[in-house]
């Protein structure tokens, strides 16, 4: 019988893979760009994909499955799949590829790609396109790919189609060096490679190492140090300056970081805040800052003011303190960390130090113990710790007497935490409860504070616990974020050691608390949108374990379950009155 087209293709493919077997080659695809490219993923060292399913980029992923160390996780919604790679990347200080189709899939990927760019999060983005010649022709999943994300990477770049002569594939070979050259060095940041493929897309190869498949291109970095002139002039005013206040955004968990500000503490005119998120707990540190501030009268205020405020760190969750130093305009700030902007949130800034806080916070702290600078004895640190004393007494009487609410909620939820727990914020109020009961006993906590949406708070939490399968990793999260992301919960990497709580509290809590849209008329029907959420439908449907809890009694009879190891992922829905919750928060932050 004659064989057709189509079973002749097949009977091609199936017998060039067979000969590979029989010579102990790999099959991969015929697509030399594509194989370029993930040669160099796995000479850079990147050992985590995130893929979703389409045609145009099956190419890439037959490449990736031939890859003897970069692991595969197929999701199949992009936008889940982007953050689910944030959360990897974000948690592993490692880079993460991403993977997609051509057409609107890309476009998937920008809430998540904006968010790692603000984070300082590695994402390699590769997006399968048609030739550039069949853009903006009327031909099925063509768009505008190339420089769709320009705003939210740190480099564009578009491999062509035909990589069949040399000097094509030394460009496709230098252009992913660079890429991945950059989104890991210096201010990291995520990339975007484009990579056209023509049709036919299933065509087979044994792998066969070529020298653009083998170059990888390396840099050496030198070690960040300040000199010792600039030490010693900025020593000079911070020992100097009567009054320090070092304020630390989002950041990843660094010792010597908190090392370096707890030993600068100890000098009688430096205070240190800190958030949640700042992963820089001591006792040293006012880690609290809205309840410290919240119970300051207008001459408590004005008589801390700053004279020099060093922030360190991502965006400040708390309006209290950026409120504040716009008000009072400190005499001078300076930012210290990796940035290509100018960034002066307080509009006080006079100094940017573009280097990681660590080392700069360990040179100045060399300097000022190698000249015996003496720091000038103000009792400013001294009177921020005795605020926080005040400020944690009432914090405790507060909540003896508040009644059932997210804020008695998440205290009691937070206290039974287990140590050693990672914890992940989704935006909205959770977020910022957390900042009022500052867990001490987590690995580390983390947020998508770059930008502060809602849209993937699910995804990159469980993107994270993938990343970290034997640890338990607990989302804190509310309904409306919840519902906005559910689609995450059908992802195939969730460990039975994740865990998320729902504060169930009839929709967008954080509106009923704002004061910019509190009073609205249009606050139930079009902001907080409180409509039917069946979540313990929707967790049995994707066979995850449910707990619920209506009272503070209930809550506690059911958290050692919740926490207890399981054979699969847990949700708790913590039902709470949304009105009482949000005055509750109000009146304890002393908001009229």
């Amino acid at each position: 019988m004659a064989l057709t087209v189509p079973l002749f293709c097949n009977f091609v493919v199936n017998l060039t893979i067979l000969l590979a077997l029989e010579t102990n080659t790999t099959v991969t695809t015929d697509k030399e760009a594509c194989r370029i490219l993930v040669s160099l993923l796995e000479k850079h060292c990147v050992e985590e994909a995130v893929v979703s399913p389409g045609s145009r980029n099956a190419p890439l992923m037959m490449a990736l499955s031939a890859s003897g160390s970069i692991r595969c996780t197929v999701v199949i919604d992009e936008r889940s799949a982007a953050f689910i790679a944030l959360g990897k990347a974000s948690v592993t200080g490692r880079p993460v590829v991403l993977v997609c189709t051509s057409g609107t899939a890309l476009l998937n990927y920008a809430p998540a790609v904006a968010e790692a760019y603000y984070r300082k999060v590695p994402l390699i983005v590769v997006s399968a396109d048609r030739p550039v010649e069949w853009i903006d022709q009327d031909d099925s999943q063509t768009l505008r790919q190339y420089e769709a994300l320009a705003n939210y990477v740190k480099g564009n770049y578009n491999i062509p189609a035909d990589c069949s002569a040399p000097t094509r594939q030394w460009y496709a070979n230098r252009m992913v060096n660079d890429a991945l050259i950059s989104a890991t060095s210096g201010r990291q940041a995520p990339v975007h490679i484009n990579v056209q493929l023509d049709a036919p897309l299933g065509g087979m190869a044994g792998w066969n190492d070529t020298r653009w498949t083998a170059r990888t291109v390396g840099i050496i970095q030198p070690d960040q140090r300040l000199s010792h002139a600039d030490a010693a002039s900025l020593a000079t005013i911070v020992s100097t300056s009567p009054r320090v206040l070092v304020i630390a955004g989002f950041h990843n968990p660094d010792v010597a970081l908190r090392d370096a500000l707890e030993r600068l503490s100890l000098r009688g005119n430096v205070a240190v805040m800190t958030e949640t998120i700042s992963n820089l707990s001591s006792p040293r540190f006012i880690n609290a800052i809205d309840s410290v501030l919240s119970i300051m009268s207008e001459d408590e205020l004005d008589h801390m003011r700053p004279d020099l405020v060093i922030t360190v760190g991502g965006a400040i969750v708390s309006r209290f303190i950026k409120q504040y130093l716009r008000r009072v305009h400190p005499d001078e700030h300076w930012h210290v960390g990796l940035s290509d902007t100018t960034i002066d949130c307080f509009q006080s800034l006079t100094q940017r130090i573009d280097m990681e806080a660590a080392p700069f916070f360990s040179g100045l702290l060399s300097v000022i113990d190698e000249d015996c600078i003496a720091c000038c004895q103000s009792g400013y640190y001294e009177a921020w710790m005795a605020l926080d004393c005040s400020a944690r007494k009432i914090h405790s009487y507060f909540l003896q007497s508040a009644p059932w609410s997210d804020l008695r909620a998440v205290s009691t939820l937070m206290d039974a935490v287990p140590e050693g727990t990672a914890l992940q914020l989704s935006n909205g109020t959770s977020v910022r409860y957390a900042q009022l009961f500052p867990a001490l006993q987590c690995s580390r906590a983390d947020s998508n504070r770059g930008v502060s949406g809602i849209d993937g708070s699910t995804s990159t939490a469980i993107g994270a616990a993938s990343a970290f399968p034997n640890r338990l990793t607990m989302l804190l999260t509310g309904d409306m974020s919840a519902q906005y992301d559910i689609g995450a919960l059908a992802a195939p990497c969730i460990p039975p050691t994740f865990r998320m709580a729902v504060l169930c509290n009839g929709g967008g809590g954080i509106f009923r608390f704002i004061d910019a849209t509190r009073s609205m008329p249009i606050l139930d029907r079009f902001l907080v949108a409180d409509r039917p959420f069946p979540l313990r439908q929707l967790v049995d449907a994707y066979g995850f374990a449910y707990l619920e809890a209506s009272s503070e009694a209930e809550l506690v009879a059911v958290l050692p379950e919740f926490f207890s190891p399981s054979d699969r992922p847990v949700i708790l829905a913590i039902n709470t009155p949304g009105d009482v919750s949000a005055n509750i928060l109000r009146d304890y932050l002393g908001l009229q």
